[in-house]
């Protein structure tokens, strides 16, 4: 499977990979970076995971001028495709989709052959996260007759070109939060390895539980209302510390307290007051387990400003006390870094 990406105007390769399709298990994860910038402050900057079947790209651009992205597959491929900005023209070889970009969406597709243009406006920042899958991949982590995506297998193995879903849906928290694991994954070797393709799968499930509900969800939504429930997430999502009031968010978006609460939860799968502690609660894990702070250093990160307050939001989510998570944090980074140094 070769994959590659050219920038045009000028020409300028982008990614350039050729993988294996076959699916082994114990071929190792390697990684490599891009980074492209010149005087007008444009730039590319790309992490590749690559391995046997599955490639993974984590893709970040910025331009002063419209430029135009050409990106080829050239054999058979699933992609789990997560799109962080709005607005990139997509134009597509035998898969017809929605014109622009959503920020924030998500969406899964198949392609024996894919050929896409993509033409990203001036000064917006872009970020996308690909996993391409080659079909032996794909099927060695999903039943290929699983009756969630039927249609969709049957598509694949008649070589029909499609997506799961018509069009490209919101991330959920648990999506976003998956992703960004993913982003921020710093183990090594074997344990990269293992790790990368249980997110992956874990991803694909969270994909196809959204996919798959999403026309009764939505059905009642008009899509203008459905755009400010977006904007309604971005602001929760952009400063979860001091989120505005049920009221103030409503006046923000425009949008009336009752099309809020009801729209939301039936858009995202969860209330407003849920949703922003879910955004804390998953930042309070990540301090745990990245950096050395303080149950208090936490709880005043996470947008609380009293520690009881925070002990007893963090135990309700996660069923044990933040003092129990750190000590068991700690316990557990210890234990792997004694693991490394034995391989």
């Amino acid at each position: 499977m070769k994959i590659e990406a050219t920038l045009l105007t000028p020409e300028t390769p982008i990614i350039k990979i050729k993988i294996g399709d076959k699916y082994y298990p114990k071929s190792t994860l390697t990684e490599e970076n891009i980074n492209i910038e010149n005087s007008d402050a444009e730039k590319i900057i790309s992490r590749h995971l690559i391995t046997e079947g599955l490639v993974l790209l984590d893709t970040q651009m910025y331009f002063s001028t419209s430029k135009t992205v050409i990106f080829e597959i050239d054999e058979e491929s699933v992609v789990m495709n997560f799109i962080y900005s709005s607005n990139v023209e997509t134009k597509i070889e035998d898969l017809e989709g929605e014109k622009y970009s959503k920020e924030n969406t998500h969406n899964i597709f198949y392609t024996d052959n894919f050929k896409a243009s993509f033409t990203i406006p001036p000064f917006t920042q872009i970020n996308y996260l690909s996993i391409i899958l080659s079909k032996e991949f794909y099927y060695n982590i999903i039943n290929e007759d699983w009756q969630l995506h039927e249609k969709f297998s049957r598509n694949i193995l008649n070589k029909k070109s499609s997506y799961l879903t018509s069009k490209y849906l919101p991330f959920t928290p648990a999506i976003q939060w998956v992703t960004h694991e993913i982003k921020n994954c710093t183990r090594q070797g074997a344990l990269k390895r293992i790790y990368i393709e249980s997110k992956i799968k874990e991803l694909l499930i969270y994909q196809l539980e959204t996919l798959n509900t999403k026309p009764s969800v939505q059905e009642n939504i008009d899509e203008e209302d459905y755009t400010k429930l977006l904007e309604a997430k971005k602001i929760l999502d952009n400063d979860y510390r001091n989120t505005p009031t049920l009221p103030e968010l409503s006046r923000l978006i425009s949008l009336n307290e009752f099309k809020l609460k009801k729209g939301f939860k039936a858009c995202f799968g969860t209330t407003v007051k849920s949703y922003i502690i879910k955004l804390r609660m998953e930042q309070a894990k990540e301090l745990f387990q990245n950096k050395k702070a303080t149950v208090s250093e936490v709880a005043y990160k996470c947008g609380y400003k009293d520690v009881s307050h925070f002990s007893a939001a963090f135990k309700s989510y996660y069923g044990f006390s933040p003092q129990k998570f750190k000590l068991n944090t700690d316990f557990l980074q210890f234990w792997l870094i004694g693991l490394s140094l034995l391989f």
